[in-house]
């Protein structure tokens, strides 16, 4: 679904990526780790456009994204969450939700007076898919709280939620478990399973929790100073000696999985 082909990026005298290629199979929950300064996220960047590469090539579902502004890629079905949740503070999470969801009939001025019928019908179709996004995230009992009330974990899952309601086909998770309470991760994790198990989505998901890590992706693929220095699943990928001595600096202790 995702093809990354000896993708280089640079900030003037400093490789931030430096021939990177890897994939993401539909259908799975991939998780891009490494120490910090390793290029997780300008990996996400550039797959997303909001930076522009240097060298080589990113595919999504066979098309070349080369180009592609980020809205151009998230119409395309390729979406992400980012590491600080932004998030309009002073609407409710139903407000909230209800921005996302893109082609509204009701975004041109003039089909207010030509096309009323066909917006209702469509508010009506987005408040009920809001409301079944809000029960997955377990976001329903709060769905009249302004956002800016809700916790760091909430505002996270609620910023799932607005991509969701883009009905994406691939997910890009920027540390979604980071600075969010042991409760509140055990939701996010058991959303992410769902959102693969009966959603049918894929996921790409850079995070330092490594438990999380270790307990729902398929695949990890691990970088380091620019460089991809191992992938495979989470066990192999934890007895790698390049990793213990990149991401655990050397530790013989293993993941806590």
């Amino acid at each position: 679904m995702l093809r990354l082909e000896n993708v280089y990026k640079n900030f003037g005298g400093i490789q931030a990526l430096s021939g990177v290629s890897f994939r993401v199979e539909a259908g799975s929950i991939t998780g891009l780790i490494g120490p910090n300064g390793s290029g997780k996220s300008t990996c996400f960047n550039l797959i997303t456009g909001f930076y522009d590469k240097d060298g080589g090539e990113i595919y999504f579902n066979g098309e070349n994204l080369e180009g592609l502004r980020p809205f151009e890629i998230a119409q395309r079905g390729l979406s992400r969450t980012f590491q600080i949740s932004q998030i309009p503070e002073r609407m409710t999470v139903f407000e909230n939700l209800l921005l996302a969801p893109k082609g509204q009939t009701g975004e041109k001025i003039t089909n207010v007076f030509l096309n009323p019928n066909r917006i209702e019908e469509e508010t009506q179709e987005h408040l009920e898919k809001a409301r079944g996004i809000l029960k997955l995230l377990k976001l329903y009992e709060l769905r009249n709280e302004y956002a800016g009330n809700l916790s760091g974990g909430q505002k996270k899952l609620l910023s799932l939620g607005r991509v969701l309601l883009t009905d994406p086909i691939l997910i890009l998770l920027d540390e979604p478990t980071a600075g969010v309470n042991p409760t509140l991760i055990n939701d996010i994790i058991q959303a992410i399973k769902r959102l693969r198990d009966e959603e049918g989505k894929t996921l790409l998901i850079v995070e330092h929790n490594m438990k999380l890590i270790s307990q729902i992706c398929d695949k990890v693929i691990v970088l380091d100073f620019g460089r991809k220095i191992a992938e495979g699943t989470p066990q192999e990928v934890q007895n790698n000696e390049k990793v213990l001595e990149a991401y655990l600096a050397g530790s013989s202790k293993k993941w806590d999985i």
